[in-house]
């Protein structure tokens, strides 16, 4: 057996468009899955399966929406006969004080970034049970270790994905699925780009505390994307790995 070969095997990586989800979809397709890119955004979507060759492959979803995450697995499955990976990576951030956030606000980040990967695990579910089994990675932060007082429903979602994970791993081991989430340190995206600018003195702060000393790159997720991915996790389940150069462990 080829502990990261997967060939023949099939994922939807949701805001698989850019940034960290476009960073693991290449490495997915490099170890020879197929790989579905699932945004909202066409154009970007039809430019990242261009990028990444014929095995890709673009839907348009609405990942806080339930038929419309439905309608994204019949088409993965009509179009490829099965799933085996599902990487709930969609999210979205608004910064602002606690204070001054709307509850429209709120409801937005918690459904975009929550509520859509309880709605994807689900979907996929009784087709991983179909094919012996699969793999979810649900994409957490840092900030599901810290707290930050810009970020308190970005935060919340992103502690409760690890929760989460935790007992669908609990649940679904006995199908053979395994779920676990990655924490993203600071990683140089169009998301923390724009932190960058709302937050004074963040990209010094970031560098001085980083041991490695640099931002991470998308790039950087392709191989834990991989293992999280392949038989040689298939003992690995309900864990929580930060990637971040170090910057958890740093005092």
């Amino acid at each position: 057996m080829k502990l990261f070969d997967l060939t023949g095997r099939v994922a939807i990586v949701t805001g698989g468009n850019g940034g960290i989800g476009l960073g693991m979809a290449s490495g997915l397709l490099n170890a020879g899955a197929s790989v579905v890119i699932a945004g909202r955004n066409k154009e970007k979507s039809a430019k990242a399966v261009a990028l990444l060759g014929e095995r890709a492959r673009a839907i348009e979803v609405d990942v806080a929406d339930e038929k419309s995450v439905r309608s994204l697995v019949d088409q993965t499955i009509s179009a490829f006969g099965r799933v085996d990976i599902l990487i709930n990576n969609a999210g979205i951030a608004i910064r602002k004080q606690p204070e001054v956030y709307t509850l429209d606000e709120w409801r937005q980040v918690i459904d975009t970034n929550l509520t859509s990967a309880f709605l994807c695990s689900q979907s996929v579910y009784p087709h991983m049970v179909k094919v012996g089994g699969g793999k979810i990675i649900n994409i957490g932060s840092i900030l599901s270790i810290f707290g930050a007082p810009f970020a308190v429903p970005y935060g919340a979602t992103k502690g409760g994905l690890v929760q989460m994970s935790r007992s669908f791993a609990t649940a679904w081991a006995k199908d053979n699925i395994q779920i676990n989430t990655i924490l993203p340190g600071w990683i140089d995206t169009d998301l923390t780009e724009t932190a960058r600018v709302q937050i004074e003195g963040l990209n010094d702060r970031v560098l001085a505390r980083t041991p490695a000393k640099r931002w991470g790159s998308p790039n950087d997720f392709a191989g834990i994307a991989v293992f999280l991915s392949s038989a040689a996790s298939d003992f690995v389940t309900g864990t929580a790995i930060p990637i971040d150069g170090g910057y958890s462990i740093s005092g």
